[in-house]
């Protein structure tokens, strides 16, 4: 199995896809990767020598910033918004969407499942004063 920048890649799938495993690599840097190292990006991983498997690491580690080091660089971005006090930094601290997007409605991923506030009591209280 081919390792590149500490990521196994499928060993069925072809280069050009496999790439893409990598955090930080997408379909342009890896189409990049493959043309700078001239290699066929229709070829299977499991068919890679151990030399182009060693190309395409040199390449990554050399000009590209991957996996945990992209990782960390997001974070400390994230964290001086925040430390600032940005709006975008706010709406990281609140886990908000960050981008403008419509909030009042939608925005469920950002702010999780739906809290309903004063209808359940409502209901409780009715029963209660029935009861009586």
């Amino acid at each position: 199995m081919a390792r590149v920048a500490g990521v196994d890649l499928p060993k069925n799938k072809r280069l050009d896809i496999a790439l893409r495993y990598i955090y930080g690599i997408g379909p342009v840097f890896s189409d990049a990767i493959i043309k700078e190292l001239n290699l066929d990006p229709a070829k299977r991983v499991k068919d890679l020598t151990e030399g182009e498997v060693n190309q395409i690491n040199n390449l990554i580690t050399k000009e590209y910033k991957v996996e945990g080091d992209l990782r960390r660089e997001i974070q400390a971005n994230i964290k001086r918004l925040i430390d600032i006090g940005s709006y975008r930094g706010m709406r990281h601290k609140r886990n908000l969407p960050v981008r403008g997007q419509r909030s009042k409605t939608n925005a469920r991923t950002r702010r999780g499942k739906r809290k309903t506030v004063g209808a359940g009591a409502g209901k409780a209280a009715q029963a209660k004063g029935a009861k009586k």
